[in-house]
């Protein structure tokens, strides 16, 4: 699968899943490396990135890996034992501690398809897509037999510009890695459309993010969710510009309580304008 690009003004957005080959279908080790790679610099740098190590205890058994394969299909010529071909790769995060998980619908694809998830106990449960929303990037899955931890959603509209953010994701070719940065606006102002997907605007992050980082959570300087990272940024040239997009909290409350029987906590940030706080 080739990344697929699309000009907005100057920039480019690039959708940060992919084809995955037999060696990135072997998930994680679950050690998560600190990557402090935007603002703030310097020695306030080095306190941001302490602030986050001391949040993984909590924040990191909510963070999945995933990889997609379409859903099985009769096919008589097939033998039983044939193992099912990845389609894409990802990260993703659990928003009920009952086995629902949501990541990007470029990480999905479609519904229905099925999914392979590794959780922080290092146990792989398996699941499918039930939900996906291509014009807002968007997707739910559900794991099967799965008791863990979950989210704690919260509004970025109580976030400022230079607030401190965080993201996990795993990377293709790299272990799991939680990337420190900032809140560079809660708006980029215009749709960003690649293939079938894109998404109507988006909180813009400080930060470089790579492929198999999609749909991995945004986390605030408290620990609480307040977006998913769906794309990196880079000029006309395809060099990064340390930034990236993430689809807000309020959005992704809103499409799992349409589809789920969610959460208080999800249904009020569900209700929240992207600007607003509380």
């Amino acid at each position: 699968m080739k990344i697929k690009t699309i000009s907005a003004s100057s920039l480019l957005a690039f959708c940060l899943a992919g084809c995955v080959t037999a060696d990135q279908v072997d998930l994680e080790s679950r050690p998560i490396s600190v990557d402090q790679n935007a603002e703030p610099a310097g020695a306030a740098g080095q306190v941001a990135a302490a602030s986050v190590a001391h949040l993984l205890p909590s924040t990191g058994p909510t963070y999945v890996t995933l990889t997609i394969s379409e859903s099985d299909a009769p096919d008589l010529t097939q033998k039983a034992s044939t193992p099912k071909t990845a389609i894409t790769s990802g990260s993703g995060f659990v928003v009920s501690d009952d086995g629902y998980v949501m990541t990007a619908a470029h990480v999905g694809v479609a519904k229905g398809n099925d999914v392979s998830a590794r959780a922080a106990n290092g146990r792989i449960y398996s699941g499918s897509v039930i939900g996906i929303m291509p014009t807002n990037d968007m997707a739910i899955i559900k794991l099967r037999s799965f008791s863990g931890h979950s989210v704690a959603p919260a509004s970025p509209g109580c976030l400022a510009k230079g607030d401190l953010v965080y993201t996990l994701g795993k990377p293709h070719g790299g272990g799991d890695t939680a990337r420190v940065g900032a809140l560079e606006a809660k708006h980029f102002g215009r749709p960003v459309i690649y293939g079938k997907f894109g998404y109507p605007d988006a909180l813009v992050l400080h930060m470089g993010t790579q492929r198999g980082e999609s749909g991995g959570p945004v986390f605030d300087g408290n620990g609480n969710l307040v977006g998913m990272v769906v794309s990196t940024l880079s000029d006309t040239n395809g060099q990064s510009i340390n930034l990236a997009h993430a689809i807000p909290a309020t959005a992704l409350g809103n499409f799992l309580c349409s589809q789920t029987s969610c959460s208080a906590a999800w249904s009020s940030v569900a209700t929240k304008s992207v600007d607003a706080c509380g």
